[in-house]
């Protein structure tokens, strides 16, 4: 089984090599780092969405697709003799081991939030990176909106800085919805930030919300996302048999569609 992986590991490597050769592919070979950012987001999402789907074939495929990428992105950098895909795999290698010692080195844990509190410590301790200043800089910049709200939360829950109970939350969301509403209601163009920073408030009191009742966001979003597109593809199709275009004027009968498509 070893001696597969690693002949299939090597396969997905010398592919990659070749296909950034001088003679390899033309498209592959003008990628950069920066590029491929967006389809590393993307891929990665995928990914995401065939583990809730619970479909094995489908998360083989994005596996493999977040798996070139990986790759891909580290003989870019070996290409420019920073590092090479062999630093990656050894850098993780050795930071797995370092940072569960209850495992390798025989240190006795009670639980997993003792391995977290080791974890955290050994990253300060044995790998020299600093304290941060505020629990609010432990949390990416680079996640997603949405994510990135979920998490600071999270952190700031911790440290006890959290609601009582859900009812808090759903008089706080009220409350934004209605400076919302006020915003709305004086409809003065000048005053587009302030909107939009009432909008950011509720969106991310929704957030607590969900982090509060245990419901990851982002999953719930994307759930409500494939039932919109599969309830706007119905509309559409029974659009088409009636033969009525998708316009305004035929908003009505629209409706009409969308209520059947929430009873199939």
């Amino acid at each position: 089984m070893v001696n597969e992986i690693e002949k299939t590991f090597r396969g997905l490597y010398d592919i990659v090599v070749r296909l950034r050769a001088p003679d390899g592919c033309p498209w592959d070979r003008e990628q950069t780092p920066s590029s491929l950012r967006g389809d590393l987001i993307e891929e990665t999402y995928e990914c995401v969405e065939a583990i809730d789907q619970g479909d094995a074939a489908h998360i083989k495929e994005e596996l493999g697709d977040v798996f070139l990428l990986a790759v891909m992105l580290s003989y870019m950098h070996e290409q420019e003799g920073l590092f090479s895909l062999s630093d990656v795999l050894a850098g993780v290698s050795e930071k797995l081991i370092r940072r569960h010692p209850h495992v390798f080195s025989g240190v006795e844990v009670k639980d997993s939030a003792e391995v977290l509190r080791n974890w955290a410590r050994i990253k300060v301790e044995q790998e020299g990176r600093s304290l941060k200043d505020s629990l609010m800089d432990q949390v990416s910049n680079g996640l997603p909106p949405v994510d990135r709200a979920y998490k600071l939360q999270k952190k700031a829950a911790k440290v006890g800085f959290d609601w009582d109970k859900p009812q808090e939350i759903i008089a706080k969301i009220r409350e934004e919805t209605a400076e919302v509403e006020d915003e709305i209601v004086q409809g003065d163009s000048s005053r587009a930030a302030f909107l939009e920073e009432e909008l950011g408030d509720l969106f991310f009191t929704v957030v607590n919300l969900c982090r509060f009742l245990g419901v990851e966001p982002s999953l719930a979003l994307r759930r409500a996302n494939a039932k919109f597109v599969q309830r706007f593809k119905y509309i559409e199709r029974r659009m088409g048999e009636a033969s009525q275009a998708m316009t305004h004027e035929n908003l009505a009968l629209m409706e009409k569609y969308w209520q059947e498509a929430k009873l199939n």
